[in-house]
């Protein structure tokens, strides 16, 4: 499990640390504090130099576009990832993690300075001596994108890609890009995010897939189960996915009690929520799980439940949670977990992010259930 996290210079974050990590991390705070700017920052570490994972986050907060009115490249604007919005050459963003020394940094390079330029080749980039008089030194007048990855003492991994005058990533070169493989590939954890819209509906079949005819597809019938007494199983409804609008309920049966088959979006959106959160940690085995406004679609006398789910998965799988909320009845249940559980120490946090301030207010077990108990608040 990750201990702490330091982010430097990532979107609103000149400089932060969140200190004390549990096994489940529950972020609260104001509107626009940075709550999911973290999540984005911790799934890009954990995600190494997996720019698909960066192309996801990128998209989905609308900071993409077409150049040429639409008729020419699909690009990603790098420039909302950094403080302040904007590149130059010497930009740099820093991601660290204190469990076994990880660290990624992303670095934005004038490929041209004082005669010293940067040449890629394969996972190595270096440095070498251009005279304003060579040819290629034209070819030198552009900004880099350079990813360095560092774990423990191994030689540290480097990538670059070219960025556009209009601060654009191209998505072609990306796609380039997966082809070179990381010399450590087989190293990187599993990660998945939940948005606060929940999962897709091909998302979450996917996701079910792998999981058919393994133990953990029983953990995602009991996590509903949970919810709702009347499930007894679920399923898939794969060969008609794609009749579905990817925002609706559907794709699933449940088996009631009663022996009836009923489509999933007729139990309401909790049970969807739901699925979507066991079909999620339970793909996370032995990685991270990210999960934007978990409360979404839940009436408060579910969140224990839910909660129940989330660490018993959580601890079986060894997976670490970070989620955030804006709901007092989500950290309260999460209090009654802590107390129930008898959680150790290291097993549940509440971290309080509040702007300007470089670091978060953390509530360990104990201070969670006191807080619940004296009707303290702590969001």
């Amino acid at each position: 499990m990750l201990k702490s996290v330091k982010i430097e210079n990532f979107r609103g974050f000149k400089s932060f640390e969140l200190q004390q990590l549990g096994r489940i991390n529950l972020l609260v705070g104001e509107n626009n504090s940075g709550k999911t700017s973290i999540l984005e920052a911790i799934q890009i570490l954990c995600s190494r130099n997996d720019l698909d994972t960066l192309t996801e986050i990128i998209t989905n907060r609308g900071e993409d576009f077409w150049d040429d009115d639409g008729k020419g490249e699909h690009q990603l604007d790098i420039s909302h990832l950094f403080y302040g919005h904007e590149i130059k050459p010497g930009s740099k963003l820093s991601i660290s993690a204190n469990n076994n020394q990880e660290k990624l940094d992303i670095l934005i390079a004038m490929l041209r300075a004082n005669n010293t330029s940067f040449r890629y080749d394969e996972t190595k980039i270096y440095e070498e001596n251009v005279s304003s008089n060579n040819e290629d030194f034209d070819n030198f007048k552009k900004l880099g994108f350079i990813i360095e990855w560092t774990q423990n003492e191994l030689p540290p991994e480097k990538f670059l890609l070219y960025i556009s005058p209009d601060s654009g990533l191209s998505i072609d070169s990306i796609m380039m890009f997966r082809h070179r493989k990381s010399l450590r590939a087989s190293i990187i954890p599993k990660t998945q995010f939940v948005k606060s819209s929940s999962l897709k509906i091909e998302e979450m079949i996917d996701l079910f897939d792998q999981l058919v005819l393994t133990p953990e597809e029983n953990i995602v019938a009991e996590a509903l189960n949970k919810i709702d007494s009347k499930i007894k199983r679920i399923a898939p409804i794969s060969s008609q996915k794609l009749r579905y609008s990817s925002d609706s309920r559907g794709g699933f049966l449940v088996l009631l009690a009663d022996g009836k088959r009923v489509p999933i979006g007729s139990m309401g959106d909790g049970i969807w929520r739901i699925l979507g959160l066991a079909l999620a940690i339970v793909s996370a085995k032995d990685g991270y799980l990210f999960v934007d406004e978990i409360d979404t679609g839940l009436h408060f006398t579910a969140m224990s439940d839910m909660w129940k789910m989330i660490w018993d998965t959580a601890k079986k799988l060894n997976v670490q949670v970070f989620a955030t909320t804006h709901n007092s009845d989500c950290w309260k249940s999460l209090a009654e977990i802590a107390e129930q559980e008898n959680v150790t120490d290291d097993g549940i946090r509440i971290h309080r992010i509040e702007k300007g301030k470089e670091k978060s207010i953390v509530f360990n077990e104990a201070q969670i259930v006191i807080a619940v108990e004296r009707e303290l608040e702590v969001r």
